[in-house]
């Protein structure tokens, strides 16, 4: 049997709203967009800028928004790909109870997921919002203003602090973020993980409580992870590829014939 083969038994098995999706980066390479932390990533180009120096340091935020410039095109180019639509036909067939994504991109939104079936626990960079009013801004209004020389953008309502809506090292996950993630990981028979290595933490230890509940585990992820070997099916295969496979076998199974 093929790993398509078996996690489209999986799927089908565990039934309607049955199973959690927990992506990573792994996903969305496949649409172009470089994963952080890999060799050549941005982590290994610059050093990263925590949260607190962000706050007090207008230096800071200016390299912050600088360096935003640069990995906010691939973002915004990137389309999703075969994986971002197999999840998105999967919800649309009542197969899962939602996504819960360590990515900023928005892919999942972008093919076809509601945002209420998406949990996103790093934020999202398509948008900014000031730290002191919440007013939100999309992302290419206060890029412009940076490329016309506003280096440090102050928010237009109340002049506070404007900071791109993801969740930046030293900054604590969003509380309804990860109070719906455990609500969805505890309540599913199935967690998939796709395109995670799952060593970032929290959010990491989230597909744990799946098999704490009595759930199964499946993992789709080109290296190793320490949940390996709790996992139903573990699978090498890039995600884009598999889960692409997987919905073909899924859509002839519910075409009569």
């Amino acid at each position: 049997m093929s790993h398509a083969e078996h996690l489209a038994d999986l799927l089908l098995a565990t039934g309607q709203s049955g199973t959690v999706v927990f992506t990573g980066a792994g996903v969305s390479t496949e649409s172009g967009i470089p994963d952080f932390r890999s060799p050549g990533g941005i982590w290994s180009r610059y050093a990263p800028i925590e949260y607190a120096d962000f706050l007090r340091d207008p230096d800071k935020r200016r390299e912050s928004w600088r360096r935003g410039l640069h990995t906010y095109a691939s973002i915004a180019e990137a389309q999703p790909n075969a994986a971002h639509h197999a999840l998105a036909a999967w919800w649309r067939a009542g197969l899962l109870v939602g996504v819960v994504t360590q990515n900023i991109d928005g892919l999942h939104q972008k093919a076809g997921l509601p945002s209420e079936a998406v949990v996103e626990l790093h934020g999202n960079a398509h948008w900014v919002s000031c730290l002191t009013c919440q007013a939100r801004f999309d992302r290419p209004t206060i890029d412009a203003r940076v490329l016309s020389g506003d280096e440090d953008p102050a928010c237009p309502a109340c002049g506070g602090i404007l900071k791109s809506t993801t969740i930046s090292f030293g900054q604590n996950l969003p509380r309804r973020a990860v109070a719906e993630a455990q609500r969805m990981q505890a309540a599913a028979r199935l967690c998939l993980v796709v395109g995670s290595s799952l060593v970032v933490y929290p959010a990491a230890s989230l597909p744990e409580l799946t098999l704490d509940a009595g759930g199964q585990l499946a993992i789709v992820n080109q290296t190793p992870t320490h949940l390996d070997h709790f996992a139903t099916l573990v699978a090498r295969e890039p995600a884009a590829v598999l889960l692409g496979e997987t919905q073909t076998l899924l859509s002839r199974r519910s075409t009569p014939a």
